[in-house]
């Protein structure tokens, strides 16, 4: 399962922030995205995940084969953790909720209202979602605001689980991870005067 993009230049509010990125994800590969805040992490991601049209160029990836995470948890507040695993299974099309409760630490909140959680649990039931999509690419918005070091290790080794299996990830972040994974930095393909500076990525241990 391969996500290509090639030449893609990204637009916010009309301009255009990010010229001439060119990568490939395949599977069991995972790309770190990284630049100053403002520059067009979140743009870019929408893009990638197909929520908004590039600017230019393209990027091909095999249909309803994208899962993505925002800032939002996008949780519904009076069902309780388990029923918004299932319903969201449901939408997916699978039905296995317990590796995600399992997974960020959820079994004995499963019965909670969602909207009584906390800030970093809200986090970590919005993550739990990815597990139950069954989908191989995962794009992740700052995945780990609001979590503790405990919630970011359970969500690092979520991350390598899924790669393992032959999944893939593209995660803006600046939290390391001890996820293997490719580097792009975004300051090189900023818009500039209408052209980007281009450069290759960097391989890192994260």
């Amino acid at each position: 399962m391969k996500l290509h993009a090639q030449d893609v230049s990204v637009a916010r509010g009309g301009v255009s922030v990010l010229e001439g990125l060119s990568f490939e994800l395949c599977a069991g590969e995972a790309l770190v995205i990284r630049g100053p805040n403002g520059i067009g992490k979140t743009t870019l991601l929408r893009t990638l995940a197909g929520l908004q049209p590039a600017l230019k160029g393209r990027v091909d990836a095999p249909e309803d084969s994208i899962a993505y995470a925002a800032h939002s948890d996008g949780l519904k507040t009076m069902l309780s953790v388990a029923e918004n695993l299932r319903f969201w299974a449901d939408v997916f099309g699978t039905s296995d909720i317990s590796s995600a409760l399992e997974s960020f630490e959820l079994t004995d909140l499963q019965h909670r209202l969602a909207g009584s959680l906390s800030a970093g649990q809200k986090r970590r039931l919005g993550l739990a979602r990815l597990m139950v999509t069954a989908r191989p690419i995962w794009i992740l918005d700052e995945p780990t605001v609001s979590l503790d070091k405990a919630a970011v290790a359970l969500f690092a080794t979520a991350v390598k689980r899924h790669l393992a299996h032959g999944g893939s990830a593209i995660l803006a972040t600046h939290i390391e991870l001890g996820l293997e994974a490719n580097v792009l930095e975004l300051s090189p393909y900023k818009t500039v005067a209408g052209s980007a500076v281009l450069s290759g990525q960097d391989e890192a241990f994260l």
